[in-house]
């Protein structure tokens, strides 16, 4: 009788138990194979069929970043070569010349020289061109040329490259080199000690804690953490950053997913260092995902001002996940939540306007929460600094400027041109401003705005019915008006423009290391943030 009411019974109500829980899963998993069959029987017959040699690599390496591109940005495929940066972002560590390079079409142009390591040690300055690697042109060369300058340490690797013009060789001899999270910290002044955090990688939080201590040692009794242009990296570093600063069992954030094993609360494990030390945080808009939950949670907590100008908005946690062939995809998996419960993502990649593109929150749909003494805070986008100030700027043209290298080449030829005896004392004139304005020209500097773009698009059509003639003058005199507009843009943008000038001109004498010195003496949110924590009363004033 027993038998027969497990097989009759209750066989056949666990059965439907089963098939209830997972048709949703069974669903997807056919809905899936379904579309895996279609796209392989595609990729075959296109291969084997179409009129010219196709390169299957190719074609799937387009096919794979198309479907990711309608995600986000930050769901990506990684091949070797990327899982190995990816390595030696989290760890700082790898074996090779101690520079960084960008690569270029037929170049590999040295950007910055570590200070004392193989490629500082051979000669090698910012701006230098590498041309050729051993026997290798870099020109022509298929794979990723700056793979060559990698090696077992000790070993040495002969390169040929261009400086203002004339071919110079190098021997450098490769050795292991170590990329720090806190390239520097320092004392301010007799009481405020300044750390530097410039990335989350795997010895953020030993070097962040390494600093602070060293600098209370010195007498450090307030402390300014720079976070500007840190773009983030591991959340467990950024989890165990803030509490340092914070007691033990303190929520820091949140991260919900559809996926309930990736819905987690991230709360403080260890003894903090110091929860009363007076701190600044400060941001800027390259201030991105780990640097925004360390400045968002301390904000929501009161146990910071945050100083400088709102940060990227980057609000979403990716994951790895191995892949075969030693690739991986990084996939966005969750949002985070800082401890008032806001969201700090500033783009919707999910609803886009009718041109596809991800439209940012308006500032009427922000909405309100409160940090822990009480005071308002927004989200909307990444986080608003509790002092506003840094140098504004108009990324539709700055960012032209940059991606152009105009700013790092004017940089790399003023070095050459100029002899500095004290760079702390530097400061760039009008003069200077108007040679960078007369070497944008020089170099044929020009961008096309969606204005333009818009403009040309019906001017386009106006010729195809027959309609230029009527509108061809009122258009020429509208290109004409947006030029003007946008030599005038450059003007309007001075401050940013000589800030970024000044930088790049300082690090090609004194490393980066003398960067943050200079810093020191001139920079506007540093003497802000030096300024507050001066003043007990007004610091405490913008935490209640």
């Amino acid at each position: 009788m027993k038998k027969l009411l497990k097989k009759r019974i209750i066989i056949p109500i666990l059965a439907c138990v089963v098939f209830l829980t997972t048709s949703a899963f069974k669903n997807d998993f056919f809905e899936i194979a379904k579309q895996i069959e279609i796209f392989t029987t595609l990729f075959k017959e296109i291969n084997m069929n179409y009129v010219d040699e196709t390169n299957p690599g190719d074609l799937m390496d387009t096919a794979i970043k198309s479907m990711l591109a309608d995600l986000d940005p930050y769901t990506n495929f990684m091949n070797e070569q990327d899982v190995e940066a990816a390595r030696i972002n989290n760890t700082g560590d790898y074996t090779g010349i101690g520079a960084r390079i960008k690569t270029l079409k037929d170049k590999l142009l040295v950007v910055e020289p570590y200070k004392d390591y193989p490629a500082d040690k051979a000669g090698l300055k910012p701006g230098d061109e590498i041309i050729k690697i051993g026997n290798t042109l870099v020109k022509g060369y298929k794979d990723h040329a700056g793979e060559l300058l990698k090696g077992t340490a000790d070993s040495s690797v002969e390169v040929t490259y261009l400086r203002q013009g004339k071919t110079h060789t190098a021997t450098i001899k490769r050795a292991e080199v170590d990329i720090k999270a806190v390239p520097h910290f320092s004392m301010v002044n007799a009481q405020t000690g300044y750390i530097v955090l410039s990335r989350f990688n795997n010895k953020a939080y030993i070097e962040t804690n390494y600093a602070l201590r060293d600098l209370k040692a010195q007498g450090a009794q307030k402390i300014i953490l720079d976070l500007r242009g840190n773009p983030g990296g591991l959340l467990n570093e950024a989890i165990k950053i803030v509490n340092l600063f914070v007691p033990k069992g303190q929520l820091v954030v949140t991260t919900k997913s559809k996926v309930k094993q990736y819905n987690r609360t991230y709360i403080t494990q260890s003894q903090p260092i110091d929860t009363e030390i007076p701190l600044v945080v400060l941001i800027d808009g390259s201030s991105a995902s780990a640097s925004e939950i360390v400045s968002g949670a301390l904000q929501d907590l009161d146990r910071a001002v945050i100083v400088g100008s709102r940060s990227f908005g980057k609000g979403l946690v990716q994951r790895p996940k191995q892949l075969t062939y030693g690739t991986q995809v990084k996939i966005t998996i969750s949002r985070y939540y800082t401890p008032s419960g806001r969201c700090i993502q500033s783009l919707d990649y999910w609803n886009r306007n009718e041109k596809g593109e991800a439209v940012r929150v308006k500032k009427e749909n922000y909405h309100e929460f409160k940090t822990k003494n009480g005071r308002q805070v927004f989200d909307g986008g990444g986080v608003f600094p509790d002092v506003a100030i840094g140098k504004t700027k108009n990324p539709t043209i700055t960012d032209a400027i940059i991606n152009n290298d105009l700013i790092f080449n004017f940089a790399t030829d003023y070095y050459y041109t100029h002899k500095v005896e004290d760079v702390n004392s530097l400061t760039l004139t009008d003069k200077d401003f108007s040679n960078f304005k007369n070497y944008l020209k020089k170099n044929q500097f020009s961008f096309e705005t969606e204005t333009e773009k818009a403009l040309k698009k019906a001017f386009e059509t106006s010729k195809k019915e027959a309609l230029n003639d009527n509108i061809e003058s009122d258009y020429n005199t509208l290109i004409s008006n947006l030029n003007q507009s946008k030599t005038k843009l450059i003007d309007e943008n001075k401050d940013f423009l000589l800030e970024l000038l000044t930088e790049d001109i300082v690090k090609c004498y004194v490393y980066r290391e003398g960067l943050y010195e200079y810093y020191k003496i001139h920079d506007s949110e540093i003497k802000k943030a030096t300024e507050i924590l001066g003043n007990p009363t007004a610091y405490q004033g913008y935490l209640k």
